[in-house]
């Protein structure tokens, strides 16, 4: 398995990973998703030969704050390390940043706090309209 920055011809197969793991109507137009992605600091495959195994999609300042956006892992993959390999590609090694996330989806938690994350008693949102 390769943990890399995606590529052009890897938006759409990123895409569908995404769409067939309920992420809805975000990620339902092509061209939208490849704006998506040309907007964020951070976008990476895990791939193993030629297939997206796996996907995240983050932005920050590099500095002091970032933000985990999106993090997909093929069903067939789970359990692999593939998550934890992106988590960790994504935030790096410095450790002044302050790295935020939405763990809204069942069971996700867990998996966050074994990277270090933990709930956090600052964190406000005003959420977006979702179509």
């Amino acid at each position: 398995m390769q943990i890399r920055t995606i590529l052009p011809e890897e938006f759409e197969p990123a895409r569908l990973l995404l769409a067939a793991n309920d992420w809805g109507p975000r990620v339902a137009d092509s061209e939208i998703f490849r704006t998506l992605l040309g907007r964020s600091q951070i976008a990476l495959v895990a791939v193993e030969g030629t297939q997206v195994i796996g996907f995240l999609r983050a932005i920050t300042d590099g500095m002091f704050n970032g933000y985990i956006s999106m993090v997909v892992v093929d069903e067939g993959h789970r359990g692999r390390g593939v998550g934890t390999a992106l988590v960790r590609a994504a935030v790096g090694d410095n450790r002044e940043i302050t790295w935020v996330l939405r763990a809204g989806r069942t069971g996700v938690s867990a998996f966050y706090e074994k990277l270090g994350f933990t709930p956090s008693e600052v964190a406000m949102e005003r959420p977006g309209e979702r179509r």
